[in-house]
């Protein structure tokens, strides 16, 4: 009997890593297509990283016992892990990044004079209480100063949110701001960004600032929006 437990714990695996990516698949789809309220959807990915968790548990035991034992079950308990970690690894990675970064979804490199949205749903001002916990955590978020002309800068910045895939709600040279929607990979959650160019004495000076519509917090979402878009910006520039 007990050389039957580790197929069993291995099949079970295969079974619950399938449920988990079936439950994020839905969540994805209900939120996206069925017009599901974000919450509800999240609550469902939820349960399907508890499924993966469990497929997990049962995969690392039945490879345990197969490898213990010397019998079969070995590739089971593999296929089984394979099908549950997905799932598993994303539940723990946003986990974790909850824990790692502070409550804050709304980010900017001017913290003192931040980028105004005009032509989003909801105009506001940069929160202030954000000032002190986005400096603590994300020290290397600041303005980026390129040695060109704003012309040549608002065109190289547009360019490169159109290639992202950004929807595009204001490029107005005379504003000499773009407004632009993001949207992020798995749930396609909307996203607000705002680049600002300004003419300075040895060029262009980029600012950026980026929230998210829903939540109170982004898992350094938009911080790492705008690091990556200047790092990019700067290496079109200066290619």
């Amino acid at each position: 009997m007990l050389e039957f437990i580790p197929r069993r714990l291995g099949s079970a695996a295969i079974l619950l890593g399938f449920v988990s990516l079936a439950l994020l698949a839905l969540s994805v789809w209900a939120y996206r297509l069925g017009g599901w309220p974000w919450p509800q959807a999240y609550d469902l990915a939820g349960w399907g990283v508890w499924t993966a968790l469990a497929g997990v548990i049962a995969a690392l035991a039945a490879l345990l016992g197969a490898i213990r034992k010397g019998r079969n079950g070995a590739i089971i308990a593999l296929l089984g892990l394979i099908l549950s970690l997905p799932v598993a690894g994303l539940g723990a990675a946003f986990e974790i990044a909850a824990r790692t970064t502070p409550p804050i979804n709304d980010i900017s490199t001017d913290t003192e004079d931040p980028p105004v949205f005009w032509f989003t749903a909801t105009p506001t001002d940069y929160p202030t209480q954000n000032t002190e916990p986005q400096r603590t955590a994300y020290p290397n978020v600041r303005p980026l100063n390129l040695p060109v002309a704003v012309e040549n800068a608002f065109t190289k910045a547009l360019a490169l949110v159109e290639t992202r895939g950004w929807e595009v709600l204001s490029a107005d040279p005379a504003e000499n701001q773009i407004e632009a929607i993001a949207r992020s990979r798995i749930f396609g959650f909307e996203d607000e960004v705002a680049v600002r160019v300004t003419e300075i004495e040895t060029g262009t000076r980029i600012d950026m600032r980026s929230r998210s519509r829903l939540g109170q917090i982004d898992r350094g979402a938009n911080a790492r929006r705008i690091k990556a878009f200047l790092a990019e910006l700067q290496s079109h520039v200066t290619e």
